[in-house]
Order: C-alpha cells, then sequence, then structure tokens
C-alpha cells in the first residue's frame, strides 16, 4: 500500500463522519443513504459483475453505457479495472495470485487493502478483450472519476450538503463496503453446497445486504448464471430487476443454472 492510495481511501471516510457531524444525525438522512445505497449496489451487482466481469446477459451499446456509467457512480474506479480484476480473481480464487483472498492474506488485505495497494492500480487489458474494443468504455475507465463527480455534483445541485452528505458520502461509505464484505465475508462465513477448489461460501445475510451476491459458493460453483440465488427461496433482487427489464427490452439472455449443475450433490456441506 502507498499514501497516495491510502490517504483518498481514508479521506472520504473521514469527510463522510464530518459531514453528518455538520448536518446532523438524522432517521431520514439515514434512509436516504440506504436508498442510494441500495440502488447504487444494483449498478454494481448487475453492471460491473454479473454484465461486465461475466457478461451472463445481453444488452445494446447504448444500454451497456448505462451500465458502465451508474455502476461506476459507485467510485470503485473504471468499468474495465473492475472486470479485469475480478476475472482474475476467479482464475486464481484463494489461490496465490488471487488479488483479494482473504485466506493468503488475511481479512483486511480481502477487504480492502487490496484497493489501496500499488499492485492492483493497472487495468490488466489482456483479461478484457471484449470491453477494451468499446471507444466509450476506454474512455470511461480513463476518467473514472466523471461518473461518481457527476452524482455528487447533481444531489449537491438537487438538496444541497445535506443531501449530498446523506446520498453520496455516507451511501458511497456504506456501498464500498458492502461491496467488499463479498470479498472477504463471503469466503470466510456460510454454507458451503458445491465443493469448489475455494473458499467460496453462501451467507443469506449478506446475500440481503448486496441484493444476492451472497450466494457466492453459487457464483463460483456456476459463473455463467446471471441468477446467483439458485433456488427460489434464495433471495436475489438484482435477478429480478434484470428479469423485470428483460420483459421491456433493456437486456436479453439471462443465464440460470442448467438443473444438472445446479442440482449436483456437494462433497459436503458445512
Amino acid at each position: 500500500m502507498s499514501w497516495g492510495n491510502v490517504l483518498p481511501f481514508a479521506a472520504v471516510h473521514v469527510v463522510a463522519v464530518a459531514a453528518v457531524a455538520w448536518v446532523g444525525p438524522s432517521f431520514k438522512g439515514f434512509g436516504v443513504a440506504l436508498a442510494f445505497y441500495f440502488v447504487r449496489m444494483f449498478w454494481v451487482t448487475a453492471g460491473y459483475h454479473r454484465y461486465f466481469s461475466h457478461r451472463s446477459f445481453r444488452t445494446s451499446r447504448a444500454m451497456q453505457f448505462v451500465f458502465a456509467f451508474l455502476a461506476m457512480s459507485s467510485a470503485q474506479k473504471g468499468v474495465l479495472w473492475w472486470a479485469a480484476h475480478h476475472r482474475t480473481h476467479h482464475k486464481l480464487s484463494d489461490q496465490p495470485g488471487d488479488l483479494h483472498s482473504v485466506l493468503q492474506k488475511g481479512f483486511f488485505w480481502g477487504h480492502m487493502g487490496w484497493v489501496m495497494s500499488n499492485d492492483t492500480v493497472a487495468t490488466d487489458t489482456r483479461q478484457v478483450p471484449d470491453l477494451v474494443k468499446y471507444l466509450e468504455l476506454r474512455f470511461l475507465d480513463r476518467f473514472w472519476i466523471l461518473p461518481p463527480t457527476a452524482l455528487g455534483l447533481a444531489l449537491l445541485a438537487v438538496g444541497g450538503p445535506w443531501l449530498l452528505t446523506w446520498g453520496f458520502l455516507v451511501s458511497t461509505v456504506l456501498l464500498w463496503h458492502g461491496s467488499f464484505s463479498i470479498n472477504s465475508l463471503s469466503h470466510m462465513f456460510g454454507s458451503r453446497r458445491y465443493a469448489t477448489t475455494d473458499n467460496s461460501r453462501n451467507s443469506a445475510l449478506l446475500a440481503v445486504i448486496t441484493l444476492g451476491e451472497g450466494w457466492h459458493n453459487n457464483h463460483h460453483h456456476y459463473q455463467r448464471s446471471t441468477r446467483q440465488g439458485f433456488y427460489w427461496w434464495e433471495f436475489d433482487p438484482t435477478y429480478y430487476v434484470l428479469a423485470l427489464m428483460q420483459v421491456v427490452g433493456l437486456v436479453s439472455d439471462l443465464r440460470g443454472p442448467p438443473a444438472h449443475v445446479r442440482d449436483v450433490r456437494a462433497v459436503y456441506s458445512e
């Protein structure tokens, strides 16, 4: 890690706390933060993860840009950067070379330390040849600060410092740690339906927090599935919204796990 990476990351946390102290804590404000958290979390899970990283469904080029821009409003860097790092994670999950494995380097590194490392600053475009061909995605990846800045300025213009504080600053901090929990906690706690080569686990609690990403063992078992809650009782709001978007023609070819893949007996369960 380097101070050039640590300081901006830490500063957002400090500014968020200071801003709450300035505008005053409130249940209404926290409700606004949660609302923006879940809306932005959808674009992280549907955009960064299920579409750009795994290409588990299809959409138009225009809608692809929308997915990228709104996902990047989360301030989790560029869409090429995010997808390239995630694809590397799946290739080497919990093995040497995994960029954010808690098994390899501990909880702090797996949760957020890797984000502040100089070793993960660059985008390995070799991992995303299907995405690099789009000029607009390369532009967004290079100027990744634009989408979160646009959101922050829009909230400031609409609701002043109060809305900027709760809708952007607090929401962003919550969103970061909600997203990061899949890299860390989902490889530490929960049940294992499938005997994957890593330590991925399923957690209903994390599925609620991350709109369905908590079915992480399911996901590592069959990465091509848009639906990560393989059974009807596994809560997966990201998939439900995408299914509605498919009905109105915004996306297509949503995938689910084939029965023979879904119903295979696990070697063991915890």
